[in-house]
């Protein structure tokens, strides 16, 4: 008999839509200062980009990823989806953060409190929910050097994500008999849970709201999260202990940076478990990541059918900030 493993040990990347490729990398590297640091396809559908975004190396549970697809309507919030997806920056850094949003014409909200630490709400161009936390050991995090934020203010990587589900029991099951989090926390209709050692990237809320309307996965909104494992052994353990539980689990696909699987949740929010290797450094030297279009082994000898496919990107050179 296989043993269940433990549990993951956070957030390997946050997937969203986008409906436009130049207006996500702009965004997402020159306002919230990421590194671009993969420049591919969606390999499933490769006549569109997917763009991963994180720290200088792309550590799991420092990526932000993105299938942009022009002309992509917006979504809708609602039940049965990751409705906030929380950044983590160094504490007292906010109040930057907030002036810095506003004078480059981002939608910011009022900072307040969540789960006891300070918080700022900012959507991103297409409209998805961002939370910028404050996090006490986001200070001791590496960050990218060259990035175009000053270092002291940094996003470090994900801090946690919101799940707004018509249900809660099913889900709190799921999360802790089979998937190894901890309830740590609850207030009103709002549950957080913990996995791993409890730093940022292993949190995760889910909010009761019966009442809402049930959510519409395109622009704006998240397509997937995705869960850490170690390595190809403990995903297969993984799969095995799903398949068990009763859920609809996918083969192991090959992602190249990472292999994955999927299944959704009780609520239906797409879960992915995806391994921390071989990572982003495979096909290109840590300097030049997100510089060139990358395509996996398979997918080469059509590369010049994809590259005509695909607009063109500006802005995805290495260029040091201030």
């Amino acid at each position: 008999m296989t043993t269940r493993p433990e549990s993951s040990a956070g957030m390997h990347h946050v997937t969203a839509i986008a409906a436009d490729p130049q207006r996500n990398v702009d965004f997402y590297r020159e306002v919230l200062g990421l590194r671009l640091v993969k420049k591919t396809v969606n390999f499933d559908a490769p006549d569109g980009y997917h763009l991963y975004f994180g720290d200088e190396s792309g550590r799991p549970g420092t990526l932000m990823t993105f299938f942009p697809w022009p002309g992509t309507p917006p979504g809708r919030r609602g039940t049965g989806q990751a409705t906030t997806v929380s950044l983590s920056v160094p504490e007292g850094s906010l109040g930057w953060w907030r002036d810095r949003l506003t004078a480059m014409g981002a939608a910011v909200g009022e900072p307040g409190t969540r789960n006891g630490e300070e918080a700022l709400t900012v959507r991103d161009p297409d409209g998805l929910c961002l939370e910028l936390a404050a996090h006490p050991e986001a200070a001791d995090e590496p960050v990218w050097e060259q990035g175009p934020v000053a270092a002291e203010h940094a996003v470090r990587g994900l801090h946690s994500v919101t799940l707004t589900e018509a249900g809660y029991e099913s889900t709190a099951e799921l999360l802790t008999e089979t998937m190894g989090f901890r309830c740590v926390d609850e207030s009103g209709n709002r549950f957080r849970f913990r996995t791993g050692d409890g730093g940022a990237s292993s949190l995760l809320d889910v909010v009761c709201s019966p009442e809402a309307p049930r959510g519409l996965v395109a622009a704006g909104t998240v397509h997937h999260i995705a869960w850490r494992v170690a390595d190809d052994t403990e995903q297969q353990r993984w799969r095995e202990s799903l398949l068990g539980n009763g859920l609809n689990v996918t083969p192991i696909l090959d992602r190249n940076y990472f292999q994955s699987i999927y299944f959704r949740e009780p609520g239906g929010v797409l879960f992915e478990m995806a391994t921390d290797t071989p990572g982003f450094t495979i096909d290109e030297p840590l300097m030049q990541l997100g510089q060139a279009l990358r395509l996996p082994p398979w997918l080469e000898p059509d590369r010049a059918t994809i590259e005509a496919a695909l607009p063109q990107l500006r802005g995805t050179d290495v260029r040091v900030g201030s």
